[in-house]
């Protein structure tokens, strides 16, 4: 894959809130950060890496109810091909905003160099 984050940006664009790789600059209330916290080996032959697994954290920021962009997230990155692993939520107390945590996965072919 030419570049996960790009991948990511473009799954995401048309969710609701913007979306930044690691590190949120913007001014909007709602916004999404993500970034890839695990690359492994899916398959190897012939001493060679066939599959890659991307592991992505994201993380959804809001001052009121995100279930509805969550609920869209979801949907956008399971039709990219991603298979969510971990879901969990939380409230920020030092920003007071809520904060949604998904976790995914994605399998790619490993691309020559």
């Amino acid at each position: 894959m030419s570049s996960l984050n790009n991948f990511i940006l473009t799954t995401l664009q048309d969710v609701g809130a913007p979306a930044e790789y690691m590190n949120y600059t913007g001014d909007e209330d709602t916004y999404i950060r993500f970034f890839e916290y695990d690359n492994e080996s899916g398959l190897e032959a012939d001493d060679e890496e066939q599959y890659s697994v991307h592991y992505v954290h994201l993380d959804i920021f809001s001052p009121w109810n995100y279930q509805d962009l969550a609920k869209k997230v979801k949907q956008k990155m399971k039709q990219a091909g991603f298979v969510k692993n971990a879901e969990t939520e939380m409230y920020e107390e030092d920003t007071k905003l809520y904060h949604k945590v998904l976790r995914f996965y994605l399998i790619t072919k490993t691309e020559e160099d």
